[in-house]
């Protein structure tokens, strides 16, 4: 038991240090390439790892034409559309920013779950959680101070991009999370549409022209391999040791790490607000999410696995 335990809490880790610097890889990322080329490399890097993963593990791709249409929708949303968002927002705000505004993806895919799909209860503490979080969207953008025109073109695209999540997680678990492949099946399909789609974009968006460093073709390389590769298989073996519940509290983590990072390496300037902002939503998000709230302690052997996350 111990040893399964120290397993998945290494690939909590792991995972939290990954995506939380995956906005300091795009940054790097973005002085040779664009956007759309940066969204390009790391999903066709990401593909590549996933279907070597899928290969490993004698898994096989879906076969049914429904499901290559369900893939494409969650490829747009899940990967396509926010890794560009996020890479032309990237051009205007730092990655401080953009990681702390990514760590309003639980609220974005709560807003959707309630108001299109109403699968969930609306709740006092949801709409006090919501609440909560929009109020911390503002404090993180310093909306009392006023935006500039690029403020503004970075600020809504890293939104967009959360958007994008909202819209993709609640599809996903809706079309595609009880179908037999499994989920590094329906990860791999996912991830190749999405680098597929993003073909185009990146011969239509010459970079900047200038010759990329060390430091930028690694952080290609950790952005892809990782970031949408190897990413995916650590928060699978989360949610299978642990629960999705406990999975999802890398939200928690992942923000402080992009901070850090992007302080150190990037030399970003941290303005009081974006923290203060950012504790506030993740108030929000545990708020929305029942976590501040007592609940009667229930045998594990009394609940379903489906039901446990």
């Amino acid at each position: 038991m111990t040893r399964r335990l120290s397993s998945w809490q290494v690939a909590f880790v792991l995972l939290a240090l990954i995506w939380g610097c995956s906005f300091w890889w795009i940054k790097l990322g973005l002085t040779f390439l664009s956007p759309g080329q940066v969204a390009f490399v790391r999903t066709a890097l990401g593909a590549v790892v996933l279907l070597a993963i899928l290969a490993a593990t004698r898994g096989r791709l879906p076969r049914t034409r429904r499901t290559w249409l369900d893939l494409l929708v969650v490829g747009l949303l899940m990967n396509a559309f926010p890794a560009t968002l996020f890479a032309f927002g990237e051009l205007h705000v730092s990655s401080i920013l953009a990681g702390i505004i990514n760590a309003t993806t639980p609220l974005a895919t709560l807003t959707v779950v309630l108001l299109a799909y109403r699968e969930e209860e609306v709740s006092r503490e949801r709409i006090v959680g919501l609440g909560v979080g929009f109020v911390g969207v503002l404090v993180v953008i310093g909306a009392w101070e006023g935006l500039g025109t690029s403020d503004i073109l970075g600020i809504g695209a890293c939104l967009a991009a959360v958007a994008c999540y909202g819209l993709g997680y609640p599809y996903t678990r809706r079309h595609l999370a009880s179908l037999p492949e499994g989920p590094v099946s329906m990860a791999t399909g996912q991830v190749v549409l999405g680098a597929l789609v993003l073909v185009p974009v990146a011969l239509l968006a010459p970079g900047p022209g200038t010759s990329p460093t060390p430091d930028a073709l690694l952080a290609m390389l950790g952005l892809g391999a990782l970031g949408s590769g190897v990413a995916y298989v650590l928060s699978y073996r989360i949610v299978a040791a642990a629960g999705s519940t406990t999975a999802s509290t890398v939200t928690y983590v992942a923000p402080i790490v992009a901070v850090v990072v992007g302080s150190v390496f990037l030399a970003e300037a941290l303005t009081w607000h974006e923290p203060v902002g950012a504790a506030i939503v993740l108030l929000g998000v545990a708020i929305s999410q029942g976590r501040l709230t007592p609940r009667p302690a229930t045998p594990r052997s009394a609940v379903p696995a489906e039901v446990e996350h």
